[in-house]
This record gives C-alpha cells, sequence and structure tokens, in this order.
C-alpha cells in the first residue's frame, strides 16, 4: 500500500514536485454556495464538511475524502476556498489564495450566481464570464496544479420540479432565490417560457466556456463533459431551507458524478494501475 499510496502522489503532483510525494498534498475547492455546503447541514449556514469536493463528511464522500483512502499525504490537507454568492468575478482571487496554501488538485464550480441573478439583464455577459474563468486557471497553470471544473446545474430544472411545489415556491419568492429564473414559477405566459429558455441558454453558453477554459489549462484539467448540467436530480436533492442548494444527500451524489467524470478510470487515474475503483 506505501508504493501504491506514493505513486498515486506522485500521479497528483506538479512534475517539478514528483520527486518529493511524502510533501502534503494540498487539495482546494473554488467557487461558491454549493462547494461550499452551504444550507446543507444548517439554517442558511456554510457547511463545509459536507462538501463534494473538500467536505470529511463520510455520509457525503467527496472527493477529498475519496483520494485520502489512496493518498494519505492528503489527510488534514483539505482546503475549501468557496464563497456563497461567489460568481466569476470572484474565482481569480480564489485560485491565488489556492496557490497560496499550496494547492496540488483543485476543484472549480462556478457560474450558478452569474446567472442567478434578481433580473435577467443583470446576468454576466457570457464573454465576460470566459475571460474570468480563463484568467483564473492561468493563475492556476505556473504551479502544474491537477485541476477539475464542473458544468453548472441545469436552473431550468430546478424551476420545473419547483414550480408545483407550494413550499418551493414559498421559498424562492421569500427569499428572492434566482429570480433570473425562478420568478413567476407558475407563469405560462410566453414572455416568461422565453425568459427562463434565455437563462437556460446562458447557463449552457458558460459551460460551453469553462470546457474551452479547460482545454486551454492543458492535460492536466478535466472538464466533466456536462456530468452536473445533466445530472437527473430531484427535489429530495435540494435543501428543504430554501429549495436551491444542495442537501446532504445532493452533495453526496454531486461527489459521486463528479468523482467519476474527474477520475473514469478510477485508481489508474491516479497512477494505480490494476488497484481498484476509488
Amino acid at each position: 500500500m506505501k508504493i501504491a499510496s506514493i505513486l498515486a502522489a506522485a500521479a497528483l503532483l506538479p512534475p517539478s514536485a514528483a520527486h518529493a510525494p511524502t510533501a502534503p498534498m494540498v487539495m482546494a475547492a473554488l467557487g461558491d454556495s454549493i462547494s461550499s455546503g452551504f444550507n446543507a447541514c444548517g439554517w442558511y449556514v456554510t457547511c463545509p464538511s459536507r462538501s463534494w469536493s473538500t467536505g470529511d463528511s463520510a455520509d457525503v464522500n467527496s472527493h477529498y475524502m475519496r483520494l485520502r483512502k489512496l493518498v494519505p499525504e492528503i489527510d488534514g490537507h483539505n482546503v475549501n476556498l468557496a464563497v456563497p454568492g461567489a460568481t466569476s468575478a470572484d474565482l481569480a482571487g480564489q485560485a491565488r489564495a489556492a496557490v497560496a496554501q499550496g494547492a496540488r488538485y483543485v476543484t472549480v464550480l462556478i457560474g450558478a450566481q452569474d446567472a442567478c441573478t434578481a433580473t435577467e439583464k443583470e446576468m454576466t455577459p457570457v464573454d465576460v464570464f470566459g475571460r474570468r474563468v480563463a484568467e483564473a486557471l492561468a493563475v492556476l497553470r505556473p504551479t502544474g496544479a491537477r485541476v477539475f471544473v464542473g458544468s453548472i446545474p441545469d436552473l431550468r430544472r430546478l424551476w420545473s420540479l419547483g414550480r408545483t411545489s407550494l413550499l418551493a415556491r414559498g421559498f424562492w419568492a421569500i427569499g428572492h432565490v434566482c429570480q433570473s429564473m425562478l420568478a413567476d414559477p407558475t407563469s405560462t405566459a410566453l414572455k416568461d417560457r422565453l425568459r427562463r429558455q434565455r437563462v437556460r441558454a446562458r447557463v449552457i453558453a458558460y459551460n460551453d466556456r469553462l470546457e474551452k477554459a479547460c482545454l486551454a489549462y492543458g492535460a492536466a484539467c478535466r472538464y466533466d463533459g456536462g456530468a452536473v448540467f445533466s445530472f437527473p436530480y430531484t427535489l429530495r436533492h435540494v435543501s428543504g431551507w430554501d429549495y436551491f442548494h444542495p442537501n446532504g444527500e445532493g452533495q453526496r451524489d454531486l461527489a459521486k458524478v463528479t468523482f467519476e467524470a474527474a477520475f473514469p478510470a478510477g485508481a489508474a487515474d491516479l497512477g494505480l494501475p490494476g488497484a481498484g475503483a476509488v
């Protein structure tokens, strides 16, 4: 197992550091409230222990928990830099913080707040979003860190699931939740149907820019191929405190689908052929 863990650590280390696999293996989560675990364990509070990325809850089985089984050097070095309400404008700053922490594996999930605005007109322009993401990944590139980029969830699916729920509609209205998509959820007026279509199209365009930025980063970056966007989540995956953020079950399934996208060959992706899935 010691040899296996050294090989796994070397696979995640940047080339310049591969000669020292016993160094602390820091991983970091960048993004917004989803990655911070907001509303996953308490009333309107962050819950990093249940983050799909860096959480240490056995119930969620995050990337950190899965990697820790193969890379003991990562133990205790899970840094969550995600901030509720963060947009693409905040990503470069988070990336700089990850570099300062010596992160060698970084997850990125950003963009929901760029689309979830008070009005449709306030959404971040696609070109601006793309430029900001590219700038953030450029901060990480010189370190050689391995990067995973997740797609933005399908917000129109949330509207479709919650529009018939009195509780969901109530929380969306009282909390002014993602009004670009969720305003007037029962309306069948053409203007509202078209608005929802445009917001969904904006999310798809953001995801395209995320993929392109990841490709530009190089072989050390992996995009999820739309796995998060296409995940068939239900209301049981979202918090009953706002009907928007993932609850514990949502974080668990998010961890599973993203880890499979980040490491599709399981342990083999960590330089451990034949060692079995993580």
